[in-house]
């Protein structure tokens, strides 16, 4: 399956955003650590299903630039975060959010705590990709793997949490 979606991941992220109409924008916060990975695949995934939705994605401890690997995986769904680039989360402090959703799945990781505004607080774990040593096909297979969780979490927090509360 050489970073192709199945049917129903494909439909999640194409077919979702052309049907719905959201009556009030959403502002949602996504937080990691290095703000290079998870978080940054979680933001593309979510404004490519609604891009009515107001989504920011942080770190507590940025990276310098996003990982090379997301952004390769995420290009395989016609997805580009290329020109992302990681913020700490101190440039959120004191807004207000609907959402905010921790990505940290590590029990090496320690999830930032978000002290702004916030309606809902959710947390939706997955294994850092960028840990993973080996050879590049390993690596490039940790970071779909990763990916296509989040597809699937997102879509269904999506479905569960935005559509519901406005249908």
């Amino acid at each position: 399956m050489h970073g192709i979606l199945d049917a129903s991941e494909a439909r999640a992220v194409c077919c979702l955003r052309i049907s719905i109409q959201i009556s009030e924008v959403k502002r949602i916060l996504i937080l990691c650590t290095g703000n290079s990975c998870r978080s940054q695949m979680a933001e593309g995934i979510l404004k490519s299903l609604d891009d009515s939705l107001d989504v920011y994605s942080a770190g507590t401890r940025p990276a310098e630039h996003v990982h090379p690997r997301a952004v390769e995986v995420m290009k395989e769904i016609g997805i580009d975060i290329s020109g992302e680039a990681p913020k700490h989360v101190d440039r959120f402090l004191g807004q207000s959010f609907d959402y905010v959703i921790t990505v940290c799945d590590d029990a090496r990781e320690t999830c930032p705590v978000f002290t702004g505004k916030v309606r809902k607080r959710f947390h939706l774990g997955f294994e850092d990709p960028a840990e993973t040593t080996g050879s590049d096909q390993k690596i490039l297979a940790a970071f779909r793997k990763v990916r296509s969780e989040i597809v699937r979490d997102f879509t269904s927090f999506y479905k569960r949490e935005i559509l519901h509360s406005n249908g």
